[in-house]
């Protein structure tokens, strides 16, 4: 999702969008009441996107092998302001990864190594509480957006309301999400009806397609960031119920919810996605590895798979 553009915008909107009753009245209400406990996970790894060479998005994009191993999906997304987005997109059960080629969006987002990650709440109100979490985190005034969809008609559905701790990035930027009750109530988001009260949760935002599939979740995600945006990172997880560990060599290893993230700090122009290991729905017997652009995506012995990418530069 291409909410790091809008983040130029947000330096100049933040006020305005700040205060705007429709979209952030949960978010305000949480920050002047103070952040309660951390005594729970409030937000979980819901995807990552990242920008790779344009040999290797088009070899993933047209991969025959990619579309039997997952719920494979290319789409273009029309945002908040007409935006749009072209991704290949692997769906699993609660998580997706999300993939573009240089140049495919303009800017400094479509840049080599440009990337981002979401991680969103299962229960209405989460977003407000890990929000209200960053002040015991040095985040005094983080950045709330809402984001909408337009499914061809012109008429924007609220989609999901999100979280910056910054709007100063170098080619990465993480956000908290909230998934609205107008997106789940349209018909076309063809999401499923709720299984509690409160439900705006990864599972029912997915289809089920991940059923005839191999690829089941996204388990672990490793990306190089630059020292700033890998700082500008940790309070957003540490904010949403991740255990973070900082590691003597600058890396970083938040875990919880299924999904362990790795950050490693690295100079910009060696930015990137890394590594993703996914489980499988069933074990295989066998290992095979699938070449796809400058990218290889093995596959077993057992119940998972590790997609490894290569540095940029």
């Amino acid at each position: 999702m291409r909410l790091r553009r809008l983040l130029h915008v947000f330096m100049i909107l933040a006020v305005a969008l700040a205060g705007w009753a429709g979209g952030t009245s949960g978010i305000a209400s949480a920050l002047e009441e103070g952040p309660p406990p951390m005594d729970r996970q409030l937000l979980f790894f819901n995807h990552a996107y990242g920008v790779l060479d344009r040999e290797t998005a088009d070899a993933i994009e047209h991969s025959a092998y990619l579309r039997d191993f997952a719920d494979f999906q290319v789409r273009t997304t029309t945002g908040s302001g007409g935006e749009t987005w072209t991704g290949r997109y692997l769906r699993g059960r609660e998580t997706y990864l999300e993939l573009f080629g240089v140049g495919d969006v303009p800017g400094q987002d479509g840049t080599l190594g440009a990337g981002g990650m979401g991680i969103s709440a299962e229960r209405a109100g989460d977003l407000a509480t890990a929000t209200a979490r960053l002040r015991d985190q040095g985040v005094p005034n983080p950045i709330t957006f809402r984001q909408t969809r337009d499914f061809g008609d012109g008429t924007p559905v609220p989609w999901f309301d999100a979280v910056f701790t910054t709007g100063q990035y170098d080619g990465f930027g993480a956000w908290g999400m909230e998934y609205l009750p107008e997106y789940f109530a349209d018909p076309r988001s063809g999401t499923e009806p709720a299984s509690y009260p409160g439900d705006v949760g990864r599972e029912r935002y997915l289809p089920d397609g991940y059923r005839d599939h191999l690829m089941r979740d996204v388990t672990s995600i490793r990306l190089a960031v630059t020292a700033r945006d890998l700082a500008a990172t940790l309070p957003l997880l540490r904010a949403g119920g991740f255990t973070v560990r900082e590691l003597p060599n600058g890396s970083a290893l938040a875990q919880g919810g299924g999904t362990a993230i790795h950050l490693d700090p690295v100079a910009r122009e060696q930015a990137g996605l890394r590594e993703v290991e996914m489980s499988l729905n069933h074990p295989v017997a066998y290992r095979h590895e699938e070449r796809i652009g400058h990218s290889t995506l093995v596959v077993g012995p057992g119940d998972r798979a590790v997609w490894t990418f290569g540095a940029a530069g």
